[in-house]
C-alpha cells in the first residue's frame, strides 16, 4: 500500500472506526487524494460521503462541500463533529453572529470540512473567504442538480463552473443517479473536463421492488404499512399538496405516526417536522417530492409512491432514501393510467423547448415500461442505466410471477371499439365510456351516443372493468394506443395498431387479474419490529434495546439525530458480542478514535447491566 493510501486507511479506522473501504471507494480515494477530478456515480448508502471526507482529511487544507439542502448539511456536520472532525456549514439558517464565528474559523484554519450552500458559495464574500484559505479539495454532492432536463435542477449549480476557473485543487462530482446524457451534462457544465468517472453498481439487492395497479389508493396505502411495516419509518410520496394533506390525516387518523410536509406549510411546520422525522423512530412523512433529497436518515424501511414520479431517474433517486443501512426495505409504487395522462399533459403543457418535450417522454416511456414489465424490474432498472444483471429474486415479480397471456383478441376488440364508438358519434371517447361499451354497461351516457347499438357493445364482457385498465395501460405502454388529454383523454390509435387489428402481429400481456392483489404478508417468524432487532434474540436482543435507549438519550443531550451517535448495526455488533473491554470495542465498526473515548465506558456500562 503506498503511502497516500495507508494515511488513507489510517484516518478510515482512527475517525470512523472501520477496518477497510468498500467496493470501488479505495480506487476513488486514492484518485482524489492525489490530485485530481472525479465524477461518481454510487447509489444511496453505497458509502458516497466517505469518498470526499476521507480525502479532505489526508490532503493539506480545508474540504468544501458543496451541498443543496440544510437538513444534509446539519446532519453530516453533527455525524463528523461526533467522529471527532472540525466540521462547519454555511447557510441561510445561521445567524449573523453565527456566520461570522464560522469565518473566523475558517480563516483560523480551525476547519476541517467545510459545508457550503451552492448559492452561498458563488456570492462574493464566501469566494474571498476561499480565496483567503487552503483548500484540500471541493466535493459537489447532487450533482444531477446541474442537469437541466432532470428531476433535482437547481439553477445555482450552473454557476459552480466558477470552482474550475478559480482554484487549483481536485473537484469530485458525485450522485446517485445520472444516465449517460445526464453524466455527459455534469461533466461539461461543471467543467470537470479531465476527470475519470466512476461508476458503481446501482444495485440496491436489499430494496424490494413492487408495483401494482391503484385502486383505492389510501386503504392499499394502510394495508401495506399495517401489514408490513407497523412501527417503521417510511416515506409516502404524493403528487400533489392537497394529497399530501389528505393522505397525512388519513394515517393519522388510522393510527400511523404520519406528518405532511409540502412547499405550502408555514416554515415552522415544515422544519419541525422534518426534525421530528429524523430523530424520532416510526414517523412516516407524507410528502411532495421537493422532501427527501439528501436525508441521511439510515433506517427509512420503505418509500411508497401513490402516484408515479416522472422518469427511472427520480424513481430510483426516491426509493433509494429507503434501507440505507442495507438493512431490508420496501419500495412500493400504486399507479393508474391516469398518472400517465397527468406526466403527458404537463411534458407537452411544458414551456420547454422540444427537444426537452421528446427526451422527457422517452423518460416516461420507460418508466411506464418498468411498470408494466413481467420480467425482474431489477433488470429493467439496472438495464436503463446500462447495467447488465439477472434476476433479482427480490421483486414482485420474481416472488410472485405474473401470468402471460394471448392478448391479441381482447386488444383488437378493444381497439374496434375505440374506432366504432368513434365513428358513431364523430369524436372519440375516454377509458371509461369504452370499457362500459365493452362490457355491455348500458348507461345513460352509452345510450345518449347510442353506443348500445355498435357492435362492439358487449363483446368483452369477459373481462372486468379492472382487468380492461391493465390491458388499457399496456397498449399505451406499448405505443399502440394513445391518450390525448387535449381532447378529454379520449382514447387513439396510433398508425402500429393496424398490424394488431389486421393480425399481422400478436401480443403477450400481462394477465390481468380478477381482483387486486393483497399484499405480501410477513411470513412466520418475521415481525414488524426493527429489523436490527429481528437479528438477535435473547440477552443479545435485550442489550440491544437498552443500547438504542442509552443511544436515545445521548442524541437528546446532544440536540443530534440518533444515528450521528451510533448506527443500528454498531449497536447490534455490540450486543452481539457483549465486549468486556474497551479492547473489546475497538474492533467494532463504527467505534472510531473519538467516539471510544467519548462513549467507550458508557457503553459498556449499558452491556454489563442488561448483561448481569
Amino acid at each position: 500500500m503506498n503511502e497516500v493510501m495507508s494515511r488513507a486507511a489510517q484516518v478510515l479506522h482512527e475517525v470512523w472506526g472501520y477496518s477497510a473501504f468498500r467496493g470501488p471507494q479505495a480506487e476513488i480515494i486514492e484518485h482524489v487524494t492525489s490530485g485530481a477530478d472525479a465524477l461518481v456515480l454510487m447509489p444511496t448508502g453505497g458509502g458516497k460521503s466517505l469518498c470526499y471526507q476521507v480525502p479532505a482529511l489526508v490532503r493539506d487544507g480545508m474540504g468544501v462541500v458543496v451541498s443543496p439542502l440544510i437538513a444534509l448539511m446539519q446532519d453530516q456536520v453533527a455525524a463528523l463533529r461526533e467522529a471527532g472532525v472540525r466540521a462547519e456549514f454555511l447557510n441561510s439558517s445561521l445567524s449573523w453572529p453565527e456566520q461570522q464565528r464560522v469565518e473566523q474559523a475558517v480563516r483560523a484554519g480551525a476547519v476541517d470540512i467545510l459545508y457550503v450552500a451552492p448559492e452561498r458559495l458563488v456570492t462574493d464574500r464566501c469566494l474571498e473567504l476561499l480565496d483567503a484559505t487552503k483548500l484540500a479539495l471541493f466535493a459537489i454532492d447532487e450533482a444531477h442538480c446541474v442537469s437541466q432536463w432532470g428531476h433535482d435542477f437547481r439553477p445555482e449549480y450552473m454557476r459552480l463552473s466558477v470552482l474550475a476557473e478559480r482554484y487549483r485543487v481536485p473537484r469530485i462530482a458525485l450522485t446517485a443517479t445520472a444516465d449517460a446524457a445526464t453524466r455527459k451534462e455534469i461533466l461539461a457544465r461543471l467543467k470537470l473536463d479531465s476527470a475519470r468517472v466512476f461508476i458503481s453498481s446501482f444495485d440496491r439487492p436489499n430494496i424490494r421492488y413492487r408495483i401494482a395497479e391503484r385502486d383505492n389508493a389510501r386503504k392499499q396505502l394502510l394495508q401495506f404499512i399495517r401489514e408490513e411495516h407497523a412501527g417503521h419509518s417510511g416515506i409516502v410520496y404524493c403528487f400533489t399538496r392537497k394529497s399530501v394533506d389528505e393522505t397525512a390525516e388519513f394515517l393519522k387518523d388510522s393510527g400511523i405516526n404520519a406528518l405532511p410536509y409540502h412547499a405550502d406549510k408555514e416554515h415552522e411546520t415544515r422544519g419541525e417536522h422534518l426534525d421530528r422525522f429524523i430523530r424520532e423512530d416510526a414517523v412516516v412523512m407524507v410528502a411532495t417530492i421537493a422532501f427527501g433529497m439528501g436525508i441521511d436518515k439510515p433506517d427509512v424501511r420503505f418509500v411508497a409512491h401513490l402516484d408515479m414520479p416522472k422518469s427511472i431517474e427520480a424513481y430510483y433517486q426516491e426509493t433509494g432514501r429507503a434501507g440505507r443501512d442495507g438493512l431490508p426495505a420496501d419500495a412500493w409504487m400504486i399507479y393508474g393510467l391516469a398518472d400517465v395522462v397527468q406526466q403527458r399533459r404537463l411534458i407537452d403543457q411544458s414551456p420547454s423547448g422540444e427537444e426537452h418535450k421528446r427526451v422527457s417522454g422517452a423518460k416516461l416511456d420507460a418508466l411506464l415500461g418498468l411498470c408494466e414489465t413481467v420480467d425482474c424490474r431489477r433488470v429493467r432498472l439496472l438495464d436503463y442505466f446500462g447495467e447488465a444483471s439477472g434476476a433479482c429474486g427480490n421483486c414482485d415479480n420474481c416472488l410472485t410471477p405474473p401470468e402471460e397471456w394471448d392478448g391479441t383478441e381482447a386488444a383488437r376488440k378493444l381497439m374496434s371499439c375505440i374506432y366504432r364508438c368513434e365513428q358513431a358519434s364523430g369524436f372519440g371517447f375516454g377509458a371509461m365510456q369504452i370499457i362500459d361499451v365493452l362490457t355491455g354497461q348500458r348507461t345513460a351516457k352509452v345510450e345518449q351516443f347510442g353506443h348500445d347499438r355498435v357492435s362492439t357493445f358487449g363483446i368483452g364482457k369477459e373481462l372486468s372493468a379492472l382487468q380492461w385498465r391493465a390491458v388499457i395501460r399496456q397498449l399505451v405502454a406499448l405505443k399502440l394506443l394513445r391518450v390525448d388529454y387535449d381532447r378529454f383523454n379520449i382514447l387513439q390509435l396510433t398508425a402500429d395498431a393496424r398490424e394488431v387489428l389486421s393480425g399481422r402481429r400478436t401480443l403477450k400481456l400481462r394477465k390481468p387479474s380478477e381482483k387486486l392483489p393483497r399484499q405480501r404478508k410477513p411470513r412466520r417468524g418475521e415481525s414488524s419490529s426493527s429489523p436490527a432487532r429481528e437479528a438477535l434474540a435473547g440477552e443479545s436482543a435485550d442489550v440491544f434495546l437498552a443500547l438504542r435507549e442509552w443511544r436515545k438519550g445521548v442524541a437528546k443531550e446532544h440536540g443530534v439525530p440518533a444515528y450521528t451517535v451510533f448506527h443500528d448495526a454498531t449497536l447490534q455488533e455490540i450486543a452481539r458480542r457483549l465486549p468486556a473491554s474497551l479492547d473489546g470495542l475497538r474492533g467494532i465498526s463504527g467505534i472510531g478514535a473519538t467516539k471510544l473515548e467519548r462513549y467507550g465506558e458508557p457503553l459498556l456500562r449499558v452491556v454489563r447491566e442488561r448483561a448481569a
